[in-house]
């Protein structure tokens, strides 16, 4: 019975947010768009030089010359609870608003031009290389992080419309509580996305380019 009201009470969430988790998933796009069209705007110069890191970096997951998984595990883990962090705060503190979508809107930029990149200079073999590296933590992380922004972004315009209107529907303490317990265990999903980052991605990636 409570399985079935947590159930009912997250689809009431996402029926009521609809349109701004539409807007989130459209900005996001966008920034993926942005990212990649940002790699045909570099010149020759520009590929080559970051072409030759990538060819480094693919060469060091070939021999087995990356960091130890535990590393990558707790340096991935790190930036996302940075993220979530900063998320959380911009979410309480009213004037983060902007900040917010623009942070979203930069996660797309970097997932657009890291894969729009290695495409780019290396056609088929690039997307696989793409899909081994960036796809299987992202399947988790990208829906996670938009999920955090939304919750930002209602906290923040929830926070707004009681400041403006002086009616309290919810006792702060309450929504703010619940507020940082969704975040908290969006966190802990993003821990099983690093996971996957530190200790899946390589072994794929080393299969694909020992393959290729």
């Amino acid at each position: 019975m409570k399985k079935h009201s947590r159930f009912n009470t997250l689809l009431l969430h996402f029926k009521e947010y609809s349109s701004l988790y539409l807007f989130i998933v459209v900005l996001f796009i966008m920034g993926v768009i942005f990212g990649a069209i940002v790699v045909n705007s570099m010149n020759f110069s520009q590929k080559h030089d970051l072409f030759i890191y990538v060819e480094r970096f693919f060469g060091q997951v070939a021999n087995g010359e990356l960091a130890s998984s535990k590393d990558i595990f707790f340096q991935s883990f790190f930036q996302k609870l940075t993220f979530v962090l900063l998320m959380w705060v911009l979410g309480i503190s009213i004037i983060g608003l902007p900040v917010i979508l623009i942070l979203l809107f930069l996660k797309g930029v970097v997932v657009g031009f890291t894969v729009g990149f290695i495409v780019n200079q290396l056609s088929w073999k690039g997307f696989l290389l793409s899909f081994a590296s960036i796809f299987p933590q992202n399947t988790i992380a990208i829906p996670v992080y938009i999920i955090v922004t939304a919750l930002a972004v209602a906290f923040s315009m929830k926070m707004i419309r009681q400041l403006f209107a002086k009616r309290i529907t919810e006792p702060f303490f309450q929504s703010f509580l619940r507020y940082s317990i969704l975040m908290g265990i969006l966190l802990v999903v993003l821990g099983v996305s690093s996971f996957v980052e530190a200790f899946l991605s390589p072994m794929m990636m080393k299969a694909v380019i020992n393959i290729l």
